[in-house]
C-alpha cells in the first residue's frame, strides 16, 4: 500500500508525511498541478491533497481532480462527500436542508425582483454572505431594508469582488493592534489595494445571486466542532470586539467543560449522514438550541497542540495530545482494507 501526497506548506501534508515516516507507511510525493498526475498515481492506492481554497490554481480544478481519481477506483482525501460543498455556502444550504440538519435559516435568490420583494417584507438584521470566503471574509451584518436593497442591486448589477482589499486591510490592522500580526502584514494589505492578489484577478466577481442568513442574537461566541471518523474535538471562539463574528477573532478557548453533549452528538450524527471523512461545524445558539452557520472539510493546523483531548462516538473523553492528520491516514487505510476484504 502506498499513499500519494501532494505537499504544500502550512497544510495537513506536513503532518501526513511525518506520520507516514514515523509509522513506516509507504508514501510518494506527487504534484497535483502536473498534467501527468494520473501517471504519477499509477503505483499509489490513494491521493491526499489539502488544497487551499484561495489558491488561484487549486480553485480551478482541485475538486474535479479528486473526483476523477476517486472514479478510477482509488481512495482520496478529501473525498466527494467531504469536499464538493467546500467554500460554497449556497451549496451547504441546500445540503444541510436536504438532510434535516439545523442550519441557521437561510435564503438565496437568483432574481433581483424576488430578492427585493423579500427584502422589503422581512425582518432585520440579517447576515449577508458570498458563496465563498473564510475567516469571516465576505460576511457582513445587514441592519436595515435600505442596506439590503443596496446589496441586492449590486448583486444583480456589477457584483462583488471576492477579495475585499479595504476590509482585508482593516482586519490586518486589527490583528496588528492586538499583537497577533506584524507591521509587514499591514503593509502587504496596503499594497493589495493597488495590486490585487492573483486569486482576486482569476476568480472575478460574484454576480447573479444573493444569499442572506438569519442573524441569531445573544451569542458572544461560536462553537467549532471538528469530526474526523469516530473522533471529535472542539474550540470555543469568542466574537471580535464591537462585532458579531467569531471566525478569525484570535480569542479561542479549549477546555473540555465548555462543550455540551448535545452539540457533539449532533456533529457526529450529521457527519454520519454526510458520509464525511472530516468535517468542521460552526455552531451558534438560540435559547440553547444549536444552529449551524457553516461547514468545511478542513481546519487550521495552528491550534492542534492546544486541544486537551478528544471525544469518541460514544462521547467518552480521551485526555491527551491529539493527532487529527494521523487519524485521517488511519481512517483512509482502514477504508482501503475494508474494500479489499469485500473483493
Amino acid at each position: 500500500m502506498r499513499i500519494g501526497i501532494h505537499s504544500r506548506e502550512d497544510s495537513f501534508s506536513e503532518y501526513w508525511i511525518e506520520y507516514c515516516e514515523v509509522n513506516d507507511i509507504k508514501y510518494k510525493l506527487v504534484d497535483c498541478y502536473s498534467s501527468n498526475i494520473m501517471n504519477q498515481l499509477s503505483d499509489c492506492d490513494t491521493l491526499m491533497w489539502h488544497f487551499n481554497h484561495k489558491s488561484p490554481k487549486a480553485s480551478k480544478f482541485a475538486k474535479q481532480l479528486l473526483y476523477s481519481v476517486e472514479a478510477s477506483g482509488k481512495k482520496v482525501f478529501p473525498d466527494y462527500h467531504s469536499v464538493w460543498h467546500f467554500d460554497d455556502k449556497v451549496g451547504q444550504k441546500y445540503l444541510l436542508e436536504a438532510i434535516g440538519a439545523p442550519l441557521a435559516p437561510s435564503n438565496v435568490f437568483y432574481s433581483r425582483q424576488e430578492a427585493l420583494k423579500w427584502a422589503n417584507q422581512t425582518v432585520f438584521p440579517k447576515v449577508f454572505k458570498l458563496r465563498n470566503g473564510a475567516g469571516a471574509s465576505n460576511v457582513r451584518l445587514v441592519k436595515t431594508k435600505f442596506q439590503a436593497n443596496r446589496l441586492v442591486r449590486k448583486a444583480f448589477g456589477r457584483g462583488f469582488k471576492q477579495s475585499q482589499a479595504f476590509s482585508d486591510l482593516k482586519e490586518r490592522y486589527r490583528k496588528y493592534s492586538h499583537g497577533k500580526s506584524t507591521i509587514w502584514d499591514v503593509l502587504k494589505g496596503i499594497v493589495r489595494i493597488v495590486l490585487p492578489t492573483e486569486y482576486a484577478r482569476v476568480t472575478g466577481r460574484e454576480i447573479g445571486y444573493i444569499y442572506f442568513q438569519d442573524f441569531i442574537p445573544g451569542n458572544d461566541h461560536d462553537i467549532r466542532v471538528i469530526v474526523i471518523g469516530d473522533k471529535a474535538f472542539a474550540m470555543k471562539r469568542m466574537v471580535r470586539k464591537n462585532d458579531f463574528r467569531a471566525s478569525g477573532s484570535g480569542h479561542v478557548l479549549f477546555e473540555k467543560e465548555l462543550f455540551d453533549d448535545e452539540t457533539l452528538r449532533l456533529a457526529f450524527k450529521i457527519s454520519e449522514k454526510l458520509q464525511a471523512q472530516s468535517m468542521t461545524y460552526d455552531f451558534v445558539y438560540q435559547e440553547g438550541t444549536p444552529f449551524i452557520i457553516e461547514i468545511s472539510y478542513g481546519t487550521t493546523t495552528k491550534s492542534f497542540g492546544s486541544y486537551p483531548g478528544y471525544w469518541d462516538r460514544e462521547l467518552t473523553w480521551h485526555e491527551g495530545k491529539i493527532d487529527p492528520c494521523g487519524w485521517m491516514i488511519e481512517d483512509l487505510i482502514q477504508s482501503i482494507r475494508a474494500g479489499e476484504s469485500e473483493i
